[in-house]
């Protein structure tokens, strides 16, 4: 008999945790003079009607996948977001300080999407050179991309030879390429509202397994 060479198939190293990061549904819009309500600096606006139905998408989807354990930040979009797919699996959502949103300091509670819109220069600065710390009062690129990872590297290490869900933001998710393929910071910004994105982390070693999933939401 022949011997057959059969093409591999990716398997997660034994000990590897395989995590999909969920970015939330769209938030409500920015309205010039009416700046979001702030949780610990952060802007923290609630789901529009439209992420409340991206949320369902999501739930949709996943929930038959058997996950040990799904994650939520500080913010209450995130949390929204994972509601639908909380009630499905009968799980209580573990909240990651870390993986909130980049703080955009003077900007944050709306006012950066407003300044993104214009085109300020701060922005086309943040923009040119990847570094979020162009932005007044904001915190360094290096200073959020650690935290990501620590973020990612601590719930890793939570679930071995385990796939979680991480319901998370757009800045989040960037980062987290970042950190994974060595690209500059703002490279993969923008994973559409309710997207997956899958990393295997086996110690300190990401693998990117998929970026801005969003089959269940077109």
């Amino acid at each position: 008999m022949t011997k057959e060479f059969r093409q591999h198939v990716f398997v997660p190293p034994a000990g590897a945790a395989d995590i999909l990061l969920v970015r939330h549904g769209e938030s409500e819009p920015a309205i010039p003079g009416k700046p979001f309500p702030l949780k610990d600096g952060h802007g923290d606006p609630a789901l529009h009607p439209n992420g409340e139905s991206q949320a369902e998408a999501v739930a949709a989807r996943l929930k038959s996948v058997p996950f040990s354990a799904v994650y939520v930040t500080t913010l209450r979009r995130t949390r929204q977001t994972a509601a639908p797919l909380l009630e499905h699996l009968a799980l209580e959502p573990i909240e990651e300080r870390d993986l909130r949103e980049v703080f955009l300091g003077d900007w944050d509670g709306g006012e950066y999407r407003i300044r993104a819109a214009e085109r300020h220069p701060a922005f086309q600065c943040a923009e040119a050179s990847h570094e979020w710390g162009e932005i007044p009062g904001a915190e360094t690129t290096a200073q959020f991309t650690g935290r990501v990872r620590a973020g990612l590297l601590r719930i890793a290490a939570a679930h071995p030879d385990q796939r979680v869900a991480a319901f998370v933001h757009g800045g989040v998710i960037a980062a987290a390429m970042s950190i994974a393929t060595g690209v500059p910071a703002m490279t993969f910004l923008g994973a559409a509202n309710g997207s997956f994105t899958r990393l295997v982390i086996h110690g300190d070693k990401m693998v990117v397994r998929g970026y801005n999933d969003m089959a269940h939401l077109e």
